[in-house]
């Protein structure tokens, strides 16, 4: 952003940083007085008169000054300040800056809808909000009013528009066919499976009607020659995608639509090559990109093997399906996992390790290096190493988004422009946010951009208070005394950057992921220089390796990443439990608030961002935690029951959804079910003398549990067993699609198979103060259904319809005569 210097850098053969501040200053009009300057006064005239340096006020003076002043304020003049304010951040630029804050806001409305809209509506709204916008011109604040509601549409607009042309084909409902097509890509996964995506070209027995494009499958073994672009065939089980696990949770059905996958599953058995045909330009070209990042995945992992071979593939070319599980949750407890995931971080590292060695390279050659903007030079060579960075790491989201900003950064190089500012920013949020609108409401978009703003409006801060100051030379000291004062620097500086972008993320990482990380600086700490050096080291084998001579630099990176594992995991085995449980919506809103205020204001108007922050500290915990969490499936039911204790109904868990439950509730042991055989009389008792907090106790397809409220929770296989339970129960779950409540004139609250199929993962309200209210109930899915959710509706569950189950192929007897 202009103003208040933001960014302020040194150009080709400057030696000082100029502020855009001064691209900002009102110009005086041409017939202006001349300004008559005071006459230069003897220094010791100057001076206080006991010939003493100036002294800072002390704190005490200059809060008493300020109440003072406060005191003395009328309205009529705090509102003419707030005006005059307000004019100077117009005149610095802040109104383009918001810009890609009103089309986030736009977006993430259109995506809170409950229902979808029409195109024609947001199509109406912009264009009435464009004519509205020109018509006020004349009257500047009705104009910004309209503007904001402009680019509000606009991004309403966009969302529709994504969603529309996504329009991705989803699996309504499990089945098993014959699948035929071509593969994609091909990642190796930690447990020995192989997953592959694929574009679907044919099913068979049965042959689908409504065939997704493509989908993402599991092997257990591939060909040895099947490669990205090959044709391949297999007998799969083919399974719709999921959503939330709990409500307001992650929606796996939203990312898979506009990921265009529209199912998942696993081959029954391994999958075949089969003769190739001629496939069109652009999945030659994907097939040709896709084997040369296997093939040098390979390569990395042959050389420097094991785990770190893992992730040196994962930081090169971004396959990361391989690293263990171990060391994936030690990352993400220590708060390091952002390393893994190509982002901002690694495209900077690229970019600046291509600019220095060019401009090392180009300091060898003086005369040429003072004729030419050889800055400009190594801005462009980073420009196209980080493209083919992006390319070759598989263009996902993250490393896209990064790659635009950096993108914006290096064409304001070659421009002469500063290249950290708060309008680049801008710039790169307002293209991601018109390619790929859904990004918005993800965690990755969120806390990438939320932390980048946060450094740069404190760079920018910091980079105008040491401009007001003025600060003698400093003398000459030792080399020691240098080099330790950099590296304390260094330091220092390494710690506000990870103090500072953690807490601008934290209550996003909250919100998504219910997990902190307590030990995150002392990780970041100890990490990035070793990662810097990394990555460092894994642009060098990227030169080298068309040469074959990457082995020194691939080696000397699987050392630096044995470091760094061995730190994550001994600070992973020293941090508390990360889990911190729901947060309220409402608190991310008024903290995002503080952020954009914080953030991009420069006068005084800043400090409105206090308040905001404030709110959004006092509503963190105004949400209300579940007393019981269902899945989907109806398969799996869990219950706090107090002193960290999350009790399930089954012995074999989905671990993915208990991890999420357990952070969700903050438990950190799971209490599995205690079965009992038919006729045990340990079962044989009153299910009202089961103490508070009892776990699951199972029997004949009917399992018992009671909440720490005193509410008895029912878990049975079908409608027979689930109606002994309609006496006393006040919540009962039947995994049956086919059944319906089985109780009458009851205050239980009945939950079947075919409501969760059809509305989702659900969570259930006790009422502690009401003996006699019944439970209440909030699913993750909510109808009319969005695009992402429309096949929900076509699964056999929620048509009311028992699995489905091939039909036995007829035993054909032979005749006595025959044999």
């Amino acid at each position: 952003m202009a103003g208040r210097g933001r960014g302020a850098e040194e150009g080709e053969g400057t030696t000082a940083g100029v502020s855009e501040r001064l691209l900002f200053v009102d110009m005086l009009p041409a017939d202006a007085a001349p300004v008559s300057l005071p006459e230069p006064r003897p220094a010791k005239e100057i001076l206080p008169p006991d010939g003493g340096g100036f002294r800072p006020a002390s704190p005490t003076a200059t809060i008493t000054r300020l109440r003072r002043q406060l005191g003395r304020v009328s309205w009529p003049a705090f509102h003419r300040s707030i005006g005059n304010a307000a004019t100077t951040e117009l005149d610095r630029g802040i109104g383009f800056l918001l810009v890609p804050v009103f089309l986030a806001a736009g977006v993430i409305f259109y995506f809170s809808l409950n229902a979808e809209p029409d195109l024609y509506r947001p199509l109406a709204a912009v264009a009435l909000m464009a004519v509205c916008a020109l018509v006020s011109r004349s009257r500047p604040r009705t104009h910004l009013l309209f503007m904001a509601a402009f680019f509000c549409a606009l991004g309403f607009l966009a969302a529709k528009v994504e969603t529309w042309r996504a329009a991705t084909p989803m699996l309504g409902s499990e089945i098993q066919t014959r699948l035929t097509g071509r593969l994609v890509s091909l990642e190796e996964m930690e447990n020995g499976r192989v997953r592959l995506t694929i574009d679907v070209i044919s099913t068979a027995h049965p042959k689908l009607r409504y065939a997704p494009e493509r989908v993402r499958l599991s092997a257990r073994k591939v060909p040895a020659d099947m490669t990205a672009g090959s044709l391949l065939t297999g007998y799969a089980r083919l399974l719709q995608p999921t959503g939330p696990v709990r409500p307001d949770s992650y929606d796996f059905s939203f990312d898979s639509y506009f990921s265009g996958i529209g199912a998942s599953g696993f081959f029954l058995g391994n999958p075949k090559t089969i003769a190739s045909e001629e496939a069109p330009a652009t999945a030659r070209l994907a097939s040709a990109i896709e084997k040369a990042r296997e093939s040098i995945a390979d390569h990395i992992r042959g050389l420097v093997g094991g785990p770190e071979g893992e992730i040196a593939a994962a930081l090169i070319v971004g396959v990361r399906a391989g690293i263990p599980d171990e060391i994936n949750e030690a990352m993400r407890r220590t708060g390091i996992y952002h390393i893994i995931s190509i982002s901002g971080l690694h495209m900077a590292l690229v970019a600046g390790t291509i600019m220095l060695l060019l401009r090392g390279a180009f300091a060898l050659f003086p005369d040429f290096a003072s004729r030419r903007p050889v800055k400009k030079y190594a801005a462009a060579a980073a420009l196209v190493s980080i493209a083919a960075y992006l390319v070759f790491s598989g263009i996902v989201v993250a490393a896209e988004r990064s790659f635009i900003m950096l993108a914006v950064m290096l064409v304001a190089v070659l421009f002469d422009r500063a290249a950290l500012t708060m309008r680049n920013l801008a710039i790169s949020a307002i293209a991601v946010i018109l390619v790929s609108p859904h990004e918005v409401v993800g965690p990755s978009f969120q806390m990438s951009f939320a932390a980048t703003a946060a450094l740069v409006g404190a760079y920018a801060g910091w980079s105008d208070y040491r401009a007001d100051r003025t600060t003698a030379p400093p003398p000459k000291r030792s080399f020691l005394h240098f080099a330790s004062r950099k590296l304390v620097m260094g330091m220092g500086g390494l710690a506000m950057t990870s103090i500072i972008a953690g807490s601008a993320t934290a209550l996003f990482a909250i919100w998504h992921f219910q997990r902190v990380s307590p030990l995150s600086l002392l990780a970041n700490l100890a990490v990035m220089p070793i990662v810097s050096v990394v990555m460092f080291l894994g642009v060098a084998s990227a030169l080298t390796m068309p040469f074959g001579l990457d082995w020194p630099f691939l080696y000397l990176m699987g050392k630096g990443l044995t470091a760094m594992i061995a730190i994550s995991g001994w600070i992973s085995e020293r941090s508390p439990v990360d889990a911190v449980g729901l947060i309220s919506i409402q608190s991310v809103l008024f903290v995002t608030i503080a952020l954009v205020i914080a953030t991009m204001a420069t006068t005084w108007l800043r400090l409105a961002a206090i308040p905001f922050a404030l709110a959004g500290l006092l509503t963190v915990s105004n949400t209300r935690t579940p007393d019981v969490l269902i899945s989907e499936d109806a398969h799996l039911v869990a219950m706090p029951i107090g002193g960290g204790e999350l009790a399930v109904n089954r012995a074999r868990s989905n671990e993915f959804t208990t991890d999420n439950w357990k952070r969700a509730l903050v438990a950190e042991t799971i209490v599995e079910p205690e079965t009992f055989e038919t006729g045990d009389a340990r079962f044989d008792i009153d299910p009202l003398d089961l103490p508070p907090g009892s776990p699951f106790y199972c029997r004949d397809g009917l399992c018992l549990a009671r909440h720490p409220s005193g509410a008895i929770v029912a878990l049975a296989e079908n409608r027979k067993t689930a109606r002994p339970a309609c006496a006393f129960a006040d919540l009962i779950v039947i995994d049956d699609a086919t059944a319906y409540s089985p109780c009458w004139n009851s205050l239980a609250l009945v939950v079947t198979k075919r409501q969760l199929a059809r509305s989702g993962s659900a969570a259930v309200f006790f009422d502690p103060q009401s003996a006699t209210a019944q439970a209440t109930i909030r699913y993750a899915v909510e109808k009319p259904y969005r695009p992402w959710h429309e096949q929900r509706k076509y699964s056999r569950e929620a048509r009311g319809l028992p699995p489905y189950q091939r039909p036995e192929k007829p035993v054909v007897k032979l005749a006595p005569s025959a044999q």
